[in-house]
């Protein structure tokens, strides 16, 4: 078997990712951990969640892997209501209505980055 431990990072596509660090860093309020040269003339950029976890990468697009698509990211949060209005507040395009909340299903909703990447922010618990 693989020794794999845990998912580390995971890639979402950008078109600049001097923007995409502005947004996961001024908005998010992730940290930039790596920003380095990667091959032909690209950069590795790695940006880190506040609470820890899987780190997000931002790569090149490249074929079909293209912004604009769900990334399947969760990210976890006390309130998701609260982080809905305030990046709603900031200009963030995010879903009107949260989802859940009933038979035990975590209270949550869809956002998109800067190159209309949607993420979802759930209620941890």
């Amino acid at each position: 078997m693989p020794q794999v431990t845990r998912v580390g990072r995971v890639v979402v596509p950008v078109l600049d990712q001097d923007q995409a660090i502005a947004f996961y860093t001024g908005v998010l309020g992730f940290t930039l951990v790596a920003d380095m040269p990667f091959g032909d003339g690209y950069r590795w950029v790695e940006v880190a969640p506040p609470g820890g976890g899987a780190n997000v990468a931002f790569g090149p697009t490249r074929g079909d892997f293209q912004p604009g698509r769900p990334t399947g990211i969760l990210l976890t949060s006390p309130d998701p209501a609260a982080d809905q209005a305030e990046l709603a507040g900031r200009g963030v395009d995010v879903d009107a209505e949260l989802m859940g909340g009933e038979g035990g299903v975590p209270v949550m909703f869809s956002f998109r980055d800067q190159d209309k990447n949607s993420l979802m922010i759930v209620q941890e618990g």
